[in-house]
């Protein structure tokens, strides 16, 4: 690298390593600002008919995790996830996510439309599971939103947030194969007295501190590092680049599936 490309880079990176820091050592509270989605009470939470009719599917257990950009400024590098399920014989979805503005608790049960717009944003789809066995994961599942740690406390960055409650529940539910994108800042949160253990995918091995430094690698999120919320790395499993603000480039990650029916458009998100 020569010097004038290292001084070029070098302011870049800081503004970067700046930006991430400032994003909120307070904690959240409900926005008020007015953005290109429209204003906190008028941001559209409408279904984004991606989820199956769960009424059509009776009779089919179905698992679902979404992510969508936080609102906002906090928008345009980090995202919002949550979960979604039903059981066999159930008409209708259970959703949880955490909301830093309802502390202190923030664990919510049906906060909001099952596969919503988040205030304005199109979530995406990041696990998708149907079938028999997933009965027994959504037992997983229920377990393991028990036993969050940090189900009365919230912080923007580094965590705990509502992308360390997705990852509390991908690491004790491996069956879950569960992938977060690397700007789903606070994934990699963990406490002082516990720097090293399962990767949020529970499929591999992590090293981090307090979200701010660390290293995973695992087989579905391939080697990531992380410098003070800002996540680069290589995936191998769907080959693509691990990056800031974007999450990945390169190929979509394929949906962890037993899947028995695509969503009918016409019938999606009821």
């Amino acid at each position: 690298m020569t010097v004038l490309n290292a001084c070029l880079l070098r302011p870049a990176v800081t503004a970067c390593l700046v930006l991430v820091a400032q994003a909120g050592f307070a904690q959240d509270s409900a926005p008020t600002a007015t953005t290109t989605r429209g204003s906190w009470a008028t941001a559209p939470r409408h279904s984004a008919g991606i989820a199956p009719d769960p009424a059509r599917l009776a009779d089919i257990a179905i698992v679902q995790v979404y992510a969508a950009p936080t609102y906002g400024w906090r928008g345009f590098f980090a995202v919002h996830p949550w979960i979604i399920y039903k059981r066999k014989g159930e008409t209708a979805y259970t959703r949880f996510d955490v909301v830093g503005w309802r502390a202190p608790q923030v664990v919510q049960r049906n906060y909001a439309v099952p596969d919503g717009l988040w205030y304005g944003a199109t979530p995406e789809l990041l696990v998708d599971r149907q079938g028999e066995d997933v009965e027994a994961v959504i037992d997983d599942i229920e377990a393991a939103i028990s036993s969050y740690p940090y189900a009365n406390q919230y912080r923007t960055f580094p965590g705990p947030n509502s992308n360390t409650f997705l990852a509390h529940i991908g690491r004790q539910v491996p069956a879950l194969k569960l992938d977060l994108p690397a700007n789903a800042i606070g994934k990699d949160y963990r406490p002082l007295t516990n720097p090293v253990g399962v990767s949020s995918s529970g499929s591999g091995l992590q090293i981090a501190v307090l979200g701010l430094l660390g290293v995973s690698v695992g087989l579905q999120e391939g080697l990531e590092f992380n410098v003070l919320g800002l996540n680069f790395g290589i995936d191998l499993n769907a080959p693509a680049l691990r990056v800031p603000f974007w999450g990945r480039l390169g190929l979509k990650n394929a949906i962890t599936a037993n899947q028995v029916a695509s969503p009918d458009p016409a019938l999606a998100g009821r």
